[in-house]
């Protein structure tokens, strides 16, 4: 029943599914609470939850982008900094198959059950970084290569984007997913994004379907190159705020 709720959520969103993503859907459900019972990936572990809370709240970002007349490309490159339990990277992989996909967490064990995900699924071009995000943001292989940067639950707007924006190509996009109550922390990063090379360019409101949901995704363009003194070094963004 589930399943089926979920097809129709998504086709909402304007996003189909055909058996095989959803498939793929179950089985990440699956590994996720089964992972759980040994490892804190997330609070939330009843299946509706899951599916509405993480898979397509992860996935909101098609439309979103869609509304704000982004081109989110099907071969886009993405980084998902701060990954945790793979949202929003995994659902946006699973239905966008040929994306290039970057999942980049701190804790080593998460990523060690992303891999078990991804190759569970067969996925294709998703590399795994264990890495903190300030220090990821300082490798050339790393820093400014994407078309996207997303997070999603990870710390407040100023932080994200000292961590986030670094990652992404001048004409790409940085993507923080938000609650619906964003309005003050978009006033308090303003300072932080005109540093770090960056443009709010569109703040998407929704209600996820079929709920009571509110939820909000902040677009903000790379416009110029991020000085080379950014991101400071590891627990400076969170202490000290741009």
């Amino acid at each position: 029943m589930c399943e089926i709720k979920f097809q129709e959520d998504l086709k909402t969103l304007g996003i189909p599914a055909d058996e095989k993503q959803l498939g793929m859907f179950e089985e990440y459900y699956r590994l996720l609470v089964e992972t759980n019972k040994v490892m804190n990936l997330t609070a939330i572990t009843e299946k509706k939850d899951v599916y509405l809370l993480h898979f397509l709240d992860s996935l909101s970002l098609i439309p979103a982008a869609k509304e704000a007349e982004i081109n989110m490309k099907d071969t886009c490159s993405i980084i998902d900094v701060g990954t945790g339990a793979g949202f929003p990277g995994v659902p946006l992989k699973i239905m966008m198959p040929e994306i290039r996909l970057t999942l980049l967490d701190s804790l080593n064990k998460r990523l060690n059950f992303l891999s078990s995900v991804v190759k569970a699924g067969d996925m294709k071009d998703v590399e795994l970084i264990h890495a903190r995000a300030e220090d990821g943001a300082r490798d050339p292989k790393l820093r400014e290569k994407f078309d996207f940067a997303v997070s999603r639950a990870v710390a407040p707007l100023p932080v994200l984007c000292e961590y986030c924006l670094p990652y992404v190509r001048v004409g790409g996009y940085f993507a923080a997913y938000k609650t619906a109550a964003v309005d003050s922390e978009l006033s308090e990063a303003e300072r932080a994004v005109r540093i770090l090379g960056g443009k709010t360019v569109s703040t998407q409101f929704f209600t996820l379907p079929g709920s009571d949901v509110q939820r909000a995704i902040v677009f903000i363009q790379k416009c110029a190159k991020t000085p080379k003194t950014y991101p400071r070094k590891a627990g400076t963004p969170k202490s000290k705020p741009l």
